[in-house]
């Protein structure tokens, strides 16, 4: 069985390309194609070795420092990959690789880890915090946009299978495609998180600072708290706020971007993780987990799924506040310390090992299987009808229409109507 792995672009060695590394390990006769690749020599290890097949767009001006300007080219990029000799194509998509060309007797499995965000419900905060929500740019933008959300929908037919990396991203596929999903979490390498019980007098912080994350939010709580201590690391647009949030604040502690090592110590030894944002999923969630350190997060999207609250759960690793708001992150910091005795490093380590590399292995393995079996398993397409339309007094009759074109149409519910086969 020829194999092959499509991943929007290879630049970095992050949560997605994690999940292509995981792809790799169980498929380690693929080929690997992409829209570019531009990854270091340092961070192409996942690889193995392999060279990544990319588009046209690799080869344009400025595509290594900017290629992500050269997104409305990607729909017809990724459409330009040839793979019509390989019986499998798994894609791993927050884009358009998704949208790659496949045939009737080809099984595309696509792991999405989130349809377009900047396309569909995002879009207004994506254009404000851009500047393109306004003049000829925004028009642009909204209809570059415009025609990524029908091209997505398009597309979405091609896929065979759609995994979700969370419920909330499935959420997110049946609101944009129409279609049902799998939710298989994303791969934590939680071995590489050692726990450690005993605690420190400080929180962590640690999120790339880009709007959505929210990272002034958690600086201006603790500036108001100044008798708790707070790590955070990250750079990014919001530093420069974030400096000024903390300018004279002694407890607020910004160390920038840190390595892989200093950011696991520092999970080891927090007394608690922040995260302000709204995520897809969450791994950095799930990494504090793993060191035996429960979260404070904004109740939305993947942290429902990572996190045991404190209310109703025998074995709580966090709790939750429900505004991006300063104070409604000093009150859920009062409430973590009015009931620290709730929250147990093991049980903190046991929910972040439901979402290791094994556990990620096991569940896509399945799916991939179930949907080879089910390709298999189908039945011949019955002959396709002739459509027969009888009029009566220049009247089309929607009884003729539905048998002529049985294998288009089906009919259910109330007489007369019409509902597409699924």
């Amino acid at each position: 069985m020829k194999v092959a792995i499509v991943h929007e672009w290879f630049d970095s060695y992050a949560g997605s390309e994690r999940v292509v590394e995981q792809m790799l390990a169980l498929f380690p006769q693929a080929d690997v194609f992409g829209v570019v690749d531009f990854l270091s020599g340092s961070e192409r290890a996942f690889l193995g070795g392999r060279n990544v097949r990319t588009t046209f767009i690799q080869r344009l001006p400025f595509a290594r420092r900017a290629f992500r300007h050269y997104l409305p080219l990607m729909t017809l990029a990724i459409e330009q990959l040839d793979l019509s000799a390989y019986d499998l194509v798994l894609s791993s998509s927050h884009a358009v690789a998704k949208g790659v060309l496949t045939g009737p007797d080809q099984v595309h499995v696509s792991y999405v880890h989130s349809p377009i965000r900047y396309a569909w419900d995002l879009q207004h905060q994506y254009l404000q915090e851009s500047g393109l929500d306004r003049g000829a740019k925004g028009l642009f933008a909204r209809l570059a946009l415009h025609y990524m959300r029908l091209w997505d929908c398009r597309t979405a037919a091609g896929v065979d299978l759609f995994i979700a990396n969370s419920a909330f991203v499935g959420r997110r596929i049946r609101k944009a495609y129409g279609r049902d999903s799998v939710v298989v979490h994303p791969p934590v390498d939680v071995q590489s998180f050692a726990l450690q019980a005993d605690k420190d007098d400080f929180y962590l912080a640690a999120a790339r600072m880009v709007p959505y994350k929210k990272m002034p939010v958690l600086v201006e709580a603790f500036a108001r708290m100044p008798d708790r201590r707070i790590v955070v690391v990250g750079e990014g647009p919001d530093l420069d706020r974030c400096r000024k949030l903390a300018a004279g604040r002694p407890n607020i502690q910004l160390v920038g971007r840190q390595p892989a090592a200093q950011l696991r110590h520092y999970m080891q030894r927090a007394k608690a993780f922040v995260f302000a944002a709204e995520e897809d999923f969450g791994i950095t969630l799930v990494e504090a987990q793993a060191c035996g350190t429960p979260v404070i997060a904004y109740g939305r999207g993947g942290a429902r799924e990572t996190v045991r609250p404190l209310d109703g759960s025998d074995a709580p690793t966090g709790l939750f506040f429900e505004q991006q708001t300063p104070e409604s992150v000093m009150a859920a910091v009062a409430r973590f310390e009015e009931e620290a005795g709730q929250f147990s490093p093991l049980a903190c380590r046991a929910q972040a090992e439901r979402f290791s590399v094994d556990a990620f292995r096991s569940a896509y393995r399945r799916c991939i299987e179930d949907a080879m079996g089910a390709r298999n398993a189908a039945p011949p397409a019955p002959p396709r009808k002739r459509p027969h339309l009888a009029a009566s007094g220049g009247v089309l009759s929607l009884q003729a229409v539905q048998r002529g074109t049985g294998d288009a149409l089906q009919t259910g519910g109330p007489t007369g109507s019409v509902a597409p086969v699924r």
